[in-house]
């Protein structure tokens, strides 16, 4: 039977159905596999940590889905989607990292025995998750089929929230909140930073009285000193040293939505130039959220970002945000748009994105971020509530 503790409402699901469905007709795709496991959460339910295994989802123009993954997973796929049990197919366990065989035979096989092995079939070819090996495979098993690259076609789909999206993401802040004040608390000089990263875990995880905490998508990062000039550097067994910054990216994350936040800390007295980048970066934020208003593109958000960077001789040729959503590791964001001065989506009210302005010079690093709402009015709302500011103990 469906899970009966779905995150959403029937209504809500069946939007995103449809929602799909016209895409499909749009790229004329009779039937779509999709393996990203945010977009079979997003049309689905699915939830579990197997997308180490090859599993997906079948769209059908006149059927409902159905969910294809390993056997032992498909006790969690009766559980979490909405579908009923006789749209769960799974395959044995034989073909997991087998060398003479491959999921993807099964999957063809499926494909045929629903009448589809001479059409036009989406897939998603530039994803974490579809190896070349599984459409080398596809092709083989399928010769009379044709191959459609649906790569983000799903993506595209959830880039406006609905409103029940949101109260997920609104709790999902309250995380990154309580995350980051925790950092501020704890942080002191000669502290290890495993020690810190275990107190930002368990406050993500216990999160907030109304929100449970679901696991980020990305470990939490917090470069110190010279290395936050790389953005991507997770923590060491090193004590945090006095006179340094040190920048924390983190999200709070519920039913796998994801709030991003970053802030810096400095222990000690700030550099002059740390100041200075600070206001130009701070005026850079104010005028990108200013900028993000619906009709507006996303370009006109990087483009406002970058003229007080630009008046204080800081040179950021990095994009400035992108979407976030529900994720699955190893990303949180959602692959579609980006801020950036090329790209010139029009935003709409609903759209969600981490604003995302880290500078990362040659010998420092400074993040202070945002994850925004485009709004049916107005500039865009701040899903978290706390100083925009580099913080100082």
């Amino acid at each position: 039977m469906p899970a009966t503790e779905l995150p959403f409402t029937d209504a809500e699901f069946s939007r995103r159905l449809e929602k799909v469905r016209a895409a499909m007709r749009e790229k004329d795709i009779d039937v779509l596999f999709v393996e990203d496991p945010a977009n079979m959460a997003w049309l689905t339910g699915y939830d579990g940590w197997s997308f180490y295994v090859h599993q997906g989802v079948l769209v059908f123009h006149d059927a409902h889905p159905i969910w294809w993954g390993r056997r032992q997973d498909a006790n969690g796929a009766v559980r979490t989607v909405w579908m009923d049990d006789d749209r769960v197919a799974a395959y044995p366990d034989h073909y997991v990292q087998s060398s003479s065989r491959h999921p993807m035979q099964t999957l063809a096989a499926l494909i045929r025995e629903h009448g589809y092995g001479r059409s036009r079939v989406g897939v998603e070819l530039e994803n974490y998750y579809f190896s070349a090996k599984a459409f080398l495979t596809m092709q083989e098993e399928l010769p009379d089929a044709s191959f459609v690259d649906a790569t983000a076609l799903v993506n595209w789909q959830r880039a406006v929230k609905s409103e029940e999206e949101l109260v997920f993401m609104r709790r999902a802040a309250r995380i990154s909140e309580k995350i980051i004040d925790g950092v501020f608390d704890r942080i002191r000089p000669g502290m290890r930073k495993t020690d810190l990263v275990a107190d930002i875990y368990a406050d993500a995880i216990r999160g907030t009285e109304d929100a449970w905490g679901d696991y980020p998508s990305i470990v939490p990062l917090l470069p110190s000193g010279s290395d936050a000039a790389a953005p991507h550097l997770t923590w060491d067994g090193r004590h945090i040293e006095p006179e340094t910054a040190t920048f924390f990216e983190i999200a709070g994350c519920y039913r796998r939505y994801h709030a991003p936040f970053c802030r810096t800390v400095f222990l000690g007295t700030p550099p002059k130039y740390l100041r200075d980048a600070e206001a130009a970066l701070v005026e850079g934020l104010e005028a990108g959220l200013d900028a993000a208003r619906a009709g507006n593109t996303a370009s006109d958000i990087a483009r406002a970002l970058g003229a007080p960077l630009e008046r204080a001789g800081i040179d950021r040729s990095a994009r400035c945000g992108y979407p976030i959503g529900v994720s699955y590791p190893p990303d949180w964001g959602e692959r579609t748009v980006s801020l950036r001065v090329e790209d010139d989506t029009v935003l709409e009210a609903g759209m969600t994105f981490h604003f995302m302005p880290g500078l990362w010079m040659d010998s420092w690093g400074l993040e202070i971020t945002e994850s925004i709402v485009i709004m049916p009015s107005g500039p865009a709302e701040c899903l978290c509530n706390r100083p925009r500011a580099l913080f100082v103990k």
